[in-house]
């Protein structure tokens, strides 16, 4: 287990405010990249930040903001490391994050019911719950993305990327607005 100082957890919280550059209603915290900060010396620290996948182009954003923080707190050395190990999810995004998503027009990535490797599947682009004894418990691929606007379920897939890598383009066909959807990962 590891010990956190209360100046390390008010690092942390700094830290975690920092808006993220491609989606900035979400702060690092909420999105679920920033792993821990530690302390080394009393002017020095170190970051440990794992990017939503590898070739991730907000890292460099990313850390930069997060050295300005800490350095208008008064840290003089900072080091933002990036971690691999273990690899981001969706699943560590925050109840809250996913809440600003949907407020912001993006429908939150569903959560993972196992896991483990993600499976790529290119399956059907639409996502509505149609047929005798197909539900979203019986077959997980059912699990419908839901209009941040309207709520509906009967959306269609327009591309599988959308403004930046880890969204796709949707639209409701009840509404018939467009919207991002957070990739699952």
């Amino acid at each position: 287990m590891v010990t956190v100082t209360p100046l390390e957890a008010e690092l942390l919280e700094l830290a975690g405010s920092v808006p993220d550059p491609e989606l900035p209603v979400l702060t690092l915290r909420e999105l679920g990249v920033l792993r821990a900060v530690r302390l080394r010396g009393a002017d020095a620290a170190e970051v440990e930040l794992t990017p939503t996948y590898t070739g991730c182009p907000a890292v460099e954003a990313m850390s930069l903001d997060i050295e300005r923080v800490l350095h208008e707190h008064g840290i003089r050395e900072v080091t933002v490391r990036t971690v691999l190990s273990p690899a981001w999810s969706t699943d560590d995004i925050s109840d809250e994050g996913r809440r600003k998503l949907r407020e912001f027009g993006i429908a939150p990535p569903r959560t993972r019911r196992e896991h483990g490797p993600v499976p790529v599947t290119l399956g059907p682009t639409r996502t509505s719950v149609a047929g005798p004894g197909r539900t979203p418990e019986a077959d997980p691929d059912l699990d419908p993305v839901r209009c941040p606007h309207c709520g509906s379920a009967d959306t269609e897939l327009l591309s599988r990327f959308s403004s930046t890598a880890c969204k796709a383009l949707r639209r409701c066909l009840a509404c018939r607005e467009p919207f991002d959807h957070f990739k699952e990962l």
